[in-house]
């Protein structure tokens, strides 16, 4: 797809890449007989979910988080591929090396997507498009992927020009054209405005950024709260937000879908256990605790529950972890309905060690962390269930596909 320019030079640069249907891509790449087909990367055919489809099958109105049942209802044909997050972390490392090369101010938003503030880059490399064009030419000849960028003065710009250069393009928008490009565009383009919004927006005769700009900021505070002054300042092209380069984790969890669904509270109880270790051990490879614990459940009708708590003291600790789990399971129609997914996540952060015990508590915590350490240094050395809870040998050893750690 050629560049495009919608029509000097901006006081920032900053481009917004993301890699395009990145796991399918992956995976018709690696196996040139899948180029030119459906293909659908997630869960099993009967109970899985799609996590990513390619451009292919996407034609047939599949899309991300659909489930996979459905998927093949619409596409029989497509190709049904396993996860295979380890392949796609090597080459997601591989191209924000490339990212690297240009600038070292980036904001990782995604394991396939990132924001570059280019500013002051000029001299070595060129203008901004210049760079987005070397990043995209880079990325191709050395891993066999495609990636679209968007070229802006700002962080809202350059995701909705990506967005417009899908697949394989490179959209650039200049301050001097940021309300050609902007206000004929429909209010759900813009970031946090969802159905209900649009919905209300279109009550009062508002369809377009440029209706949208017709109302004041006091109007929209006060139809809108804090989401009418950020709708005003979008509808504005304006964001002042920094590229930030260092991006924390925020959350670490994991959830598994399960083969047929579950009713047994025992076989239930043995499942979060089983998320529960698994959650611990990432949180110890990180050296971090966390304080708010969330339990999801997805029953069989695929309605979807939360629940979370959070507590004093930072825990890194299955046992712990469990303990809470199973009184959040408690909250939800768990055993009375048929469960399909469980998930556990831990958020509110912090680096191990971080908050002072008492002397008791704390001896307690130096036993249990060395009991830990030597049973991740165990499964390091022979894989995942080199040990494993004598309640837990019953299960199949699934993947790690479902778990994740994040900064959004």
């Amino acid at each position: 797809m050629p560049s495009k320019v919608l029509n000097s030079n901006s006081p920032r640069s900053v481009i917004h890449l993301d890699l395009d249907a990145f796991f399918a891509a992956v995976e018709q790449n690696d196996c040139p007989e899948l180029r030119g087909q459906p293909v659908l990367v997630g869960g099993n055919r009967e109970r899985g979910v799609v996590c990513a489809c390619s451009y292919e099958a996407r034609r047939y109105g599949i899309h991300s988080a659909m489930p996979m049942a459905q998927a093949l209802r619409l596409c029989p044909a497509a190709k049904v591929l396993p996860v295979r997050m380890k392949r796609y972390r090597e080459l997601s490392a591989q191209v924000f090396g490339i990212f690297s090369r240009f600038t070292d101010r980036i904001e990782p938003l995604s394991i396939d997507e990132a924001f570059l503030d280019v500013s002051g880059c000029e001299r070595l490399f060129g203008q901004a498009t210049t760079i987005a064009s070397r990043i995209r030419k880079e990325v191709r000849a050395e891993t066999g992927l495609t990636v679209s960028a968007g070229v802006a003065p700002n962080k809202f710009l350059a995701k909705l020009a990506s967005d417009f250069g899908k697949p394989d393009g490179l959209v650039e928008v200049r301050p001097e054209a940021i309300d050609e490009f902007l206000l004929p565009l429909p209010l759900s383009r813009l970031h946090g405005v969802g159905e209900v919004t649009v919905g209300k927006l279109r009550k009062l005769g508002l369809r377009t950024v440029a209706d949208l700009r017709q109302l004041s900021r006091s109007s929209l505070s006060t139809m809108l709260g804090a989401q009418g002054e950020h709708l005003y300042l979008l509808a504005r092209g304006e964001d002042d937000r920094p590229v930030e380069t260092t991006s924390a984790i925020k959350s670490v969890g994991h959830e598994e879908t399960f083969s047929s669904d579950l009713w047994k509270m025992n076989d239930l109880h043995k499942e979060l256990l089983d998320l529960c270790e698994r959650v611990a051990a990432r949180l110890r490879r990180h050296g971090l605790t966390g304080r708010c614990i969330t339990l999801k459940v997805k029953y069989s009708d695929f309605v979807t529950v939360t629940r979370g708590r959070t507590i004093a003291t930072g825990m890194d600790n299955a046992m712990m972890m469990y303990r809470e789990g199973l009184s959040l399971l408690e909250k939800t129609e768990a055993g009375r309905r048929p469960v399909r997914l469980l998930g556990i996540s831990l958020s509110l952060l912090e680096e191990e060690g971080s908050r002072q015990a008492d002397l008791f508590e704390e001896e307690r915590r130096r036993r249990q962390s060395a009991l830990d350490r030597a049973v991740d240094g165990i499964r390091e050395r022979f894989g995942a269930y080199g040990v494993r809870r004598g309640a837990l040998v019953e299960l199949p050893r699934s993947g790690d596909e479902e778990g994740g750690d994040t900064g959004q």
